[in-house]
């Protein structure tokens, strides 16, 4: 039996890189001395959600992979013997900016990186300003403790994404995440959001027969400027078996480091009595490939 202690943490951020870092680093020892082998953490950890306003001051926020914070999170990663899932505002060349999420291993490597594919633009979550689309497709990242599908945010609403990653291989879905509520969303609303998040990602679990971790930022974050109200991020940081039943779910309020034990085994028992991959139509998908049906 393959089993594996993944752990997450799920902080709130300010404008200080050195105290973000700080408490990633320290969620990351704390989680590590609860047996955790994979420690996750949430998209863009080392800053304020920017995103939420366009001003080219935010560019300087960027640098280079390898660069300062995979030197840093590599050197963790060796010391403690985990992997390590960090997210980066990456500078790729003048001009040329990607949402990435890295992946360090025990020896404190960089095993793989992957860009962020799906780009929103929408209030409060302006990335197209930001980011260029990522360019090296849904390709799991080979780690001493197995084959990673890590995929960023926005890529969680798409059965693609997750559905790529399965068939070339990942034995577990990654989802680095920022997402939350406006200041005024009803209460109908917030409810509505967080379970249509929770849903969706459990669905990927389902239907592709992998466990799956996201790991959400938590706390309110103002907006620059007039720009607007700010963002009320939800948490909910969750860990799923491949079924999608519940391993461990986080709070939607507080800074949280979580950790729980999952059995990438199962993903063989239960495709022999889900075969999901053995009934996909293949044949019959080439609609997939057209923007909409008309």
């Amino acid at each position: 039996m393959k089993k594996l202690i993944v752990g997450l943490v799920q902080q709130s951020c300010t404008e200080d890189r050195e105290a973000n870092m700080q408490k990633s680093v320290n969620g990351i020892r704390k989680a590590a001395l609860r047996g955790a082998e994979l420690i996750v953490l949430q998209e863009l950890h080392l800053g304020p959600y920017f995103c939420q306003t366009e001003n080219p001051a935010h560019f300087d926020l960027a640098e280079p992979i390898p660069g300062p914070a995979t030197d840093a999170f590599g050197s963790l990663a060796r010391e403690l013997n985990v992997v390590i899932v960090a997210s980066i505002f990456e500078r790729r060349a003048s001009g040329l900016y990607h949402n990435t999420a890295v992946v360090l291993d025990r020896d404190g490597s960089l095993a793989g990186k992957y860009r962020k594919m799906h780009i929103p633009d929408d209030p409060g979550y302006y990335e197209k300003y930001y980011f260029t689309p990522g360019d090296l497709g849904f390709r799991p990242i080979t780690t001493s403790i197995g084959r990673l599908g890590v995929l960023v945010c926005w890529d969680q609403w798409y059965p693609e994404a997750a559905r790529l990653m399965a068939l070339c291989g990942a034995e577990l879905l990654i989802y680095p995440t920022a997402i939350g509520w406006e200041q005024d969303a009803s209460e109908v609303e917030r409810v509505l959001a967080l379970d249509a998040w929770t849903t969706i990602q459990r669905s990927h679990a389902i239907a592709n027969a992998l466990p799956l971790v996201s790991v959400n930022r938590v706390g309110f974050e103002p907006a620059s400027g007039d720009a607007g109200q700010g963002q009320i991020f939800w948490g909910n940081s969750l860990i799923v078996g491949p079924q999608g039943e519940f391993l461990a779910r986080a709070s939607h309020d507080a800074d949280e480091i979580l950790t729980a034990e999952i059995d990438l085994a199962r993903t063989e028992v239960v495709r022999r009595n889900w075969p999901f991959l053995r009934d996909r139509r293949i044949d019959a998908y080439e609609d997939l490939l057209r923007r909409y049906g008309d």
